[in-house]
């Protein structure tokens, strides 16, 4: 037997008063006792909500005179239960959409209060519709139907994209000066339910201190669509923001051979790179295109070639010649990869510049964005029988970059408790 009682003892105070029954075993008791900590909380919920509704005396907003067409019920799903609650609402002496301060004051996110909708929308980031209720259900003990999960977190998503040009981020609090910036993207292919396998598109932005450690990533991400427009300028607005909060720094680009790439990365990044490891698997590539070295001897290759490139100046028209000369002694598919290496190593070797960098502490590898392409779109948009719809993979993808760069998640709450959504 459980008891819970609540009472407002004053402007800005509720008792609780909880009397429970110590029996059955401790499952059961814990059980029981998570159920009534969430009546106590819908209780005071009521109250603390509630404390917020307007008065219904009349409103100016602006030009506009709003008047009280009374109190109707409404009820708002918080992180312990629904409470249904009267409050008053408004229209404007012309008529048309009504208003309710009560909602606009608490920052409620459709009829859900801020902490509900921001831990939904969070377990939504990494969890699909079905797994997050059970997840819910089993560590708050608090139903949630799968269609309004995925209302929910599509709101929250909504107001992330909608706020990202005007709300800017502060980078976290960092142990070093930034000396350098990598800024890399690079595209993956997840299963779209129109249109077959489309590709999203990843970006990694991450500072670097004088000794080559890095400190901090921001990420940005994009749904599939036709010209990549949308990620396009969400990653210059993030890269911008950067450039003035550090403007000393070294600006790199950092990507695979794709000229798509490249044509967005070279006018806004003082240094490019070819990420090293593309490289290093030409090297092999070539390595293993060279039948009459032993085994042992293509890998010894490798690795000294490999080893070269990275850490000396003027090593690649020497790498490149070898590769040539095996050329004339290769056939069929040894002769296409040989001729493959031959061809990237000569159109990229303005960008594999990696002793100079090495030398200077830069990074030389875009592990950072590939490692987004997995995270951000892999882990949680291609399980096994997943396909989206645009918006739905576009909701996925703004949750989770905001919640993968540091710090992002809890000033998006903090602004939008102090501005709305």
């Amino acid at each position: 037997m459980t008891t819970v009682q609540a009472e407002r003892v004053s402007e800005k105070r509720v008792r609780v008063t909880l009397e429970i029954e110590l029996e059955g075993n401790l499952l059961q008791f814990e059980e029981g006792l998570q159920q009534s900590f969430n009546r106590a909380g819908v209780m005071v919920m009521e109250t603390a909500i509630g404390r917020n509704d307007a008065d219904g005396s009349p409103i100016k907003i602006g030009s506009n005179r709003y008047t009280s067409k009374g109190r109707f019920l409404q009820t708002y799903e918080t992180l312990f239960g629904p409470v249904d609650l009267k409050r008053h609402v408004y229209q404007s002496q012309h008529g048309g959409k009504t208003f309710c301060p009560l909602e606009e004051r608490t920052r409620m996110l459709l009829n859900a209060t801020p902490k509900y909708a921001k831990v939904v929308s969070s377990k939504y980031a990494s969890l699909a519709a079905p797994r997050l209720r059970e997840d819910l259900l089993e560590s708050n003990a608090r139903a949630i139907s799968i269609s309004y999960t995925k209302t929910l977190a599509d709101f929250v998503a909504a107001v992330v994209a909608a706020k990202e040009v005007h709300w800017e981020y502060d980078v976290p609090k960092l142990p070093e000066e930034v000396a350098s910036v990598a800024v890399g993207l690079d595209g993956t292919c997840m299963l779209m339910k129109d249109d077959g396998w489309r590709q999203a598109m990843c970006g990694s932005i991450s500072l670097y201190d004088k000794a080559g450690e890095r400190m901090h990533t921001i990420y940005a991400g994009a749904a599939p669509e036709y010209g990549k427009e949308t990620f396009h300028g969400r990653f210059e607005r993030e890269l911008e923001r950067v450039k003035k909060a550090f403007p000393e720094a070294t600006y790199i680009g950092l990507a695979d051979g794709a000229p798509d790439n490249w044509s967005w990365l070279e006018p806004r990044t003082e240094r490019h790179l070819i990420d090293f490891w593309h490289a290093r698997e030409y090297v092999g590539k070539a390595a293993r295109a060279m039948p009459e070295k032993s085994a042992e001897e293509r890998k010894s290759w490798e690795e000294e070639w490999s080893h070269r490139l990275k850490h000396e100046d003027g090593v690649l028209a020497n790498l490149t010649r070898e590769i040539v000369e095996a050329k004339e002694k290769a056939k069929g598919a040894d002769l296409e990869d040989l001729s493959a290496a031959a061809r990237y190593f000569t159109n990229h070797g303005e960008k594999m510049k990696y002793w100079e960098h090495k030398k200077e502490n830069l990074p030389i590898g875009s592990g950072v964005t590939e490692a987004a392409c997995k995270m951000l779109i892999k882990e949680r948009l291609c399980k096994s029988g997943m396909r989206w719809k645009n918006d739905g993979a576009a909701c996925v993808i703004s949750l989770r970059a905001l919640r993968m760069s540091d710090g992002r998640w809890e000033q998006f709450w903090d602004k939008l408790m102090q501005y709305g959504a």
